[in-house]
């Protein structure tokens, strides 16, 4: 177990500096936000002071919709990571998740790097865990007990299978798991929610997600980073290396996943995430079907140096966003996902 704990937290630590430092996002794919744009509206009879973005999340209360993306813990870097993310979050009313649990249920001594609840004690926390891992022996009380530790409002389960097969450690079989996730949404005393890594659910996938239970779907569709490609910069084995640059241009893309998740859905929250950049977009992703936009790795290099830098942000994506809300004279956010004033972009 002690080599297993070993290699669990030096792989945290490896992503991290390889997301920051190597090119990661995906060639020759794009998210699909640069399809559409916003008809502009002249006269938009709305005051920009009183535009509204407060919306609810996992029975709480948020000023914006907005998540911050699954990303780490593990390390001593995550925690300070998680640590920031977690206070600016909590002042400016965004939810947040971390990254996969397991590293804590494996390792007790790092779960303080999870531990975020004293500094956003008001806003929505999701707890992460690999859904492969129910084929190597994590089942529904290792899933309530990282619930528990994170004092949690949700769990989420990521689906992450080309990375997995390019990862040295890579866990492979996927079979069955749709019927455990099920089992797990039934038992679990909170919502559960399952997410892609970069690649994408499509709409076929999210319906069957639905009737297993599950009570949000984070599209994380491509366009962003590609984890086949934060895995090569890891691997030591040539073959897998070169195997990866062929994948360089797989996945959904974000804007296409939302799309369709949103026609093939009701009963679900839908989050929006995979490359997006700011608020300009974020706003885009609502009018497309979303009901929350999460940020991943354009926070981290913030996250990395300052609660200041990282508050300044957030800003700058709520400004982003309700400036385009302003444009298209949207005052809330049941307008803004109303509007007929997203248009497809003729090729």
């Amino acid at each position: 177990m002690k080599d297993i704990k070993f290699s669990t937290e030096a792989r945290k630590a490896e992503h991290i500096e390889i997301c920051l430092n190597e090119k990661v996002t995906g060639d020759q794919i794009t998210t699909g936000f640069e399809r559409y744009r916003f008809k502009h509206l002249a006269l938009p009879e709305v005051d920009f002071s009183e535009i509204s973005t407060v919306t609810e999340f996992l029975r709480k209360r948020l000023k914006g919709p907005f998540l911050v993306s699954s990303m780490t813990g593990g390390t001593e870097t995550a925690h300070g990571i998680n640590s920031r993310l977690a206070s600016v979050a909590e002042r400016r009313g965004w939810a947040i998740g971390v990254g996969s649990v397991r590293a804590a249920l494996e390792n007790p001594d790092l779960a303080y790097s999870f531990q975020i609840r004293k500094s956003a004690p008001s806003v929505p926390i999701i707890a992460n865990l690999g859904a492969v891992q129910f084929n190597y022996g994590i089942g529904a009380d290792h899933c309530r007990r990282a619930v528990d530790l994170l004092e949690a409002d949700g769990l989420v389960l990521h689906l992450n299978s080309l990375q997995e097969i390019f990862q040295t450690e890579g866990n492979m079989n996927f079979k069955d798991l749709l019927v455990k996730i099920e089992k797990v949404c039934r038992s679990l005393e909170v919502p559960v929610g399952v997410k892609e890594v970069g690649w994408g659910i499509d709409g076929v996938t999210a319906r069957r997600l639905q009737d297993a239970g599950v009570s949000f779907i984070d599209v994380a569709g491509a366009g962003g980073t590609s984890w086949s490609q934060v895995e090569k910069h890891r691997s030591k084995d040539p073959m897998k290396k070169r195997a990866a640059e062929a994948f360089r241009d797989w996945g959904n893309p974000t804007a296409e996943c939302i799309r369709e998740v949103h026609e093939y859905v009701e009963k679900v929250v839908i989050i929006a995430s995979g490359g997006i950049q700011n608020g300009h977009e974020a706003a885009k992703a609502m009018a497309l079907g979303a009901d929350l936009v999460g940020f991943g790795r354009t926070l981290l290099k913030a996250a990395t140096e300052s609660e200041e830098q990282l508050d300044l942000r957030f800003e700058q994506v709520e400004y982003e966003f309700r400036a385009a809300m302003f444009g298209i004279g949207a005052g809330t956010l049941q307008a803004l996902k109303n509007t007929d004033r997203l248009v497809a972009v003729r090729a």
